[in-house]
């Protein structure tokens, strides 16, 4: 009996040494961590948030008991304030997170540190889908105010939304408006920059029987007060080899139209003309020349036009801009 005993105590005094439990993040580290996502995934020139009022405050009194003695503004602040998304989760203090604010907050709430759940909150989410709501390009001019759903298909085709950069060399992913993406253009990548209506301009390649594709220094245009973008370029046609020329009005369709440009290669005693209404920025080049709106070349026609023994691309292609009446 007695060496039971001493097993007993021995057994007792050996007690398992429990794992620490992680410590929650401290909320100015939660916010402060989300913070700095936000800045590193702004973009070079353009950043657009959601406007909501900044009533965070007010939210974290909010229960599920006085849902209806608040308005609209105080249920779908969220407290990441960025962009919200329709989704909206609430921590066990009846905290409201919006689903892009839970990703980035690694399921924490950043007021009382407890632990996210997958709780639905739906008494703001429907509030949400019926508020009007500002279009994010608002500063650029949209005043624009729909719900929320149809806000986001509003905001996919604003025309004060920013333009994409046209330059064909690279994917290049700036935006901005128009006399930014100029000087980008200008200054970044070394656009040859040309100012009148009619322009000449020679495109040479060494070796054109070995490239399929290839992309040419496009050239900016100014003209009538408005800027212009002329590429060239050389891609497969239903696996035929051709070269293309076309012009990009660097604004919107509807102004576009406006405008009309001639586009003319010359040699040999012959020409080749098109005549076309330039595309709007908005369309990118890849768009323009899978839909063959421009003016078309043949390999051998192009080198042809480029005298010589047709072994090296010696293209002169001229031609001028209309402005419609």
């Amino acid at each position: 009996m007695g060496w039971f005993r001493r097993c007993f105590g021995l057994i007792r005094k050996k007690k398992k040494q429990k794992s620490p439990k992680s410590e929650p993040p401290s909320r100015e580290h939660l916010l402060k961590s989300t913070q700095e996502e936000s800045e590193n995934t702004k973009g070079a020139q353009y950043k657009y948030h959601r406007r909501f009022p900044a009533v965070r405050d007010k939210t974290e009194q909010v229960s599920k008991q006085s849902f209806g003695d608040l308005d609209g503004a105080s249920l779908i602040e969220t407290p990441g304030r960025e962009t919200l998304q329709i989704v909206i989760t609430e921590c066990p203090n009846t905290r409201t997170v919006c689903s892009g604010c839970k990703s980035r907050l690694s399921n924490w709430c950043p007021s009382c540190r407890c632990n996210l759940g997958n709780f639905r909150c739906l008494a703001p989410e429907t509030e949400t889908s019926s508020q009007e709501l500002t279009c994010m390009y608002q500063g650029n001019g949209c005043e624009d105010m729909y719900p929320y759903y149809s806000e986001l298909r509003h905001e996919a085709q604003c025309n004060f939304r920013p333009y994409n950069c046209p330059y064909a060399g690279s994917e290049c992913k700036l935006v901005g408006d128009i006399p930014f993406l100029v000087a980008h253009l200008r200054d970044d990548h070394k656009v040859y920059m040309h100012d009148s209506c009619t322009f000449d301009h020679r495109y040479v390649k060494s070796n054109p029987l070995e490239v399929e594709n290839a992309i040419w220094m496009p050239t900016v245009i100014n003209c009538f007060g408005q800027f212009f973008c002329l590429h060239f370029e050389a891609f497969l046609l239903d696996m035929a080899p051709v070269y293309i020329a076309f012009l990009i009005f660097m604004g919107d369709d509807n102004e576009a139209k406006n405008f009309s440009y001639c586009l003319e290669i010359a040699g040999n005693g012959r020409k080749l003309i098109w005549h076309g209404v330039p595309r709007s920025i908005r369309d990118c080049h890849r768009k323009v020349h899978d839909s063959s709106d421009g003016l078309i070349i043949q390999r051998d026609v192009a080198l042809f036009f480029s005298g010589g023994d047709r072994n090296e691309l010696n293209l002169r292609l001229t031609g001028h801009i209309l402005k419609e009446q």
